[in-house]
């Protein structure tokens, strides 16, 4: 008699959800998938909580490296870091991609910068890993005229030099 009643409950949600799903496919074909995978991961999660969903970026290190030439602090490379670092926090999470170049504009002492973020991120979890990665940087490499910060989610480098990454 129970098992009668749940094989009944059961075929019942199923029914229900196969009629939620045939009405959202009618209304709005191309997001009903969408909403079915939303509607699966809320049931997985609430039935298992590893499987919640979490939005925060991982700013664990990969690795940091430093070059080995160094700068005074009255130094101009050290303006031009500053604006370089500055701009690639603020400029690459709005950048298409995540993926940004830039150079100071200064031409007593030029610096050259790169930042990426990994593209399943959204922009503000994009500026939280790379202001991480940049206070990894200017902690580990202090008065470096190089460095490179690889995060799982992000990765700031700047050099004295233009440089491909």
């Amino acid at each position: 008699m129970i098992r009668s009643s749940v094989l009944t409950k059961n075929h019942t949600y199923k029914n229900q959800f196969f009629i939620f799903k045939d009405r959202l496919r009618k209304h709005c074909r191309a997001k009903w998938v969408t909403i079915l995978l939303i509607f699966s991961i809320a049931l997985s999660g609430y039935f298992n909580n590893s499987n919640k969903v979490s939005c925060v970026p991982n700013t664990n290190t990969t690795s940091i490296l430093c070059n080995s030439g160094v700068f005074t602090k009255g130094d101009p490379f050290a303006t031009s870091l500053a604006y370089v670092l500055s701009d690639l926090e603020s400029s690459t999470p709005v950048t298409k991609g995540y993926n940004y170049n830039n150079i100071s504009p200064f031409p007593n002492a030029f610096a050259y910068g790169h930042a990426a973020c990994n593209s399943t991120l959204d922009s503000t979890d994009c500026t939280t890993c790379l202001g991480v990665a940049i206070e990894s940087i200017t902690s580990t490499c202090n008065n470096r005229i190089g460095a490179r910060s690889v995060l799982y989610d992000c990765s700031v480098r700047y050099e004295q030099y233009p440089f491909d990454d």
